[in-house]
């Protein structure tokens, strides 16, 4: 019987503890969509710090004819004091693919995948501040404890691998954004959805490796011995998911002390593998190296995957010298995730997997520090590939300088409810019952952006 039990649950034939909505508490097993989905999996390059959308994918012309000129429309929201006047992109533009999309020089391998790309160019949320924008950009909400995305993906999918986490969150090896932790937290949500970083090397977690002197059978009879004492707990305390999110999380541990290492080991890879994601050369070894562990995750069934490029000190965040900044920037990434959407084309991944490029906010078109640029939350540029998107289109407009989103604008919980459409999974049906209310990723907002689906 102990037996047969074991490979029920291995098939994910048991009967599981649930949520007052239905959706497992526990281990990720899979669940069923709402309806067909077009994605099975989330990779989210997230260009920490607030990437220039008019210095990249959206050039204005109007910039480079008012060079210099004052800003005439009234007082201008800034975070870090007043604006300078109008400045031009430091950078030249040319078309690409058959949609002819503009695209800046500093980002000319991602250039070559415009037909591949839904640019939405209309983007805004509510507020200017880092910690503040990548809250709302991650979990729809401004303040700290709700769930963020991949924690409501995984609680209304689960995982395809129950030897991986379903959310894996690699962020930039110089340090953490702003915010840390709670960015990838499952808020209330069990906690066996939260995210999970993976650092680089060959050790991804840290304090996974068994002790020294511990055999794999001492350390299944304590993981057993546990599992009894948190069992009889969890029957005279039926209500607490946090300590069914640990005891999941113990076994889920034991079991990736086998897996994680293979999956991350990217010394199995060709030479010209690691040379498409720019893994030979010093400047984008870190992210690509990051984008290729996100590939082979992919591959592996994990659900939900965010790299973050930039960290304390070296993220996109550019008040002064922005084309310094920017070159940088595009330096350690358009090799990396030019490489990823190649590398998903080619073995047949990217029609399943949603690739995802964006920042928490923009830049003002008006200059700062002589030639920087300020916080930009009323227009700014994200974009979409593979998994069920439409290439080579663009959704939306900023006004003829960059400063405010004028034409289709989208919210954050548009880009939610989008991201969780393509997943099979709607919006508004997607809840968790908390504090007496049923709550969700796009709150009591957010429309799916029909024109960017293929």
């Amino acid at each position: 019987m102990l037996g047969l039990a074991g490979l029920l649950d291995q098939l994910g034939l048991l009967a599981s503890e649930t949520t007052p909505s239905g959706k497992l508490a526990g281990p990720l097993q899979p669940s069923s969509t709402h309806f067909p989905p077009r994605a099975k999996s989330v990779i989210w390059c997230f260009m920490y710090g607030g990437p220039s959308a008019m210095d990249l994918f959206d050039p204005k012309p109007e910039l480079d004819r008012n060079h210099g000129k004052r800003f005439g429309k009234g007082e201008v929201m800034t975070f870090s004091g007043r604006p300078g006047p109008l400045m031009k992109s430091p950078f030249s533009f040319k078309p690409y693919g058959q949609c002819g999309q503009p695209v800046s020089e500093v980002y000319s391998k991602v250039a070559q995948h415009v037909d591949d790309i839904a640019f939405i160019k209309s983007c805004h949320i509510e507020t200017n501040v880092h910690d503040q924008a990548l809250f709302q950009v991650n979990s729809g909400l401004t303040r700290l404890g709700f769930p963020s995305a991949g924690s409501w993906v995984t609680y209304g999918l689960g995982s395809e691998n129950q030897n991986l986490p379903g959310y894996i969150v690699m962020h930039d090896p110089r340090g953490m954004p702003v915010g840390g932790p709670p960015l990838w937290s499952s808020g209330f949500l069990p906690n066996s959805h939260q995210g999970t970083v993976f650092r680089l090397g060959s050790s991804p977690i840290l304090n996974l490796t068994r002790p020294d002197g511990m055999s794999e059978k001492a350390q299944r009879r304590q993981l057993d011995l546990l599992a009894g004492i948190n069992a009889e707990h969890q029957r005279a305390h039926p209500a607490e998911t946090d300590l069914l999110g640990r005891i999941a999380s113990f076994e889920l541990a034991y079991r990736m002390q086998m897996t994680a290492p293979d999956a991350v080991d990217i010394s199995k890879e060709t030479g010209e593998t690691k040379e498409l994601y720019g893994i030979d050369k010093p400047v984008s070894r870190p992210y690509g190296t990051q984008c290729l562990m996100a590939r082979r995750l992919v591959e592996r069934g994990v659900r939900f995957i965010q790299l973050y490029s930039g960290g304390v000190a070296s993220e996109w965040d550019s008040h002064d010298n922005l084309p310094t900044n920017h070159k940088l920037r595009c330096q350690e990434t358009d090799v990396p995730i030019a490489g990823l959407l190649t590398d998903l084309k080619r073995r047949g991944l990217l029609e399943s997997t949603l690739v995802i490029w964006g920042g928490e906010f923009g830049r003002l078109p008006m200059s700062q520090g002589g030639d920087g640029r300020d916080h930009n939350p009323h227009g700014f540029l994200m974009w979409m590939a593979g998994g069920g998107t439409k290439g080579g289109v663009s959704y939306g407009e900023t006004d003829e300088i960059g400063f405010k989103a004028a034409a289709d604008p989208v919210s954050i919980n548009d880009i939610h409810a989008t991201i969780l459409h393509l997943l099979g999974l709607d919006h508004k049906r997607l809840t968790y019952l908390h504090n007496g209310r049923d709550f969700r990723l796009t709150d009591v907002a957010g429309n799916v952006i029909e024109k960017v689906l293929a």
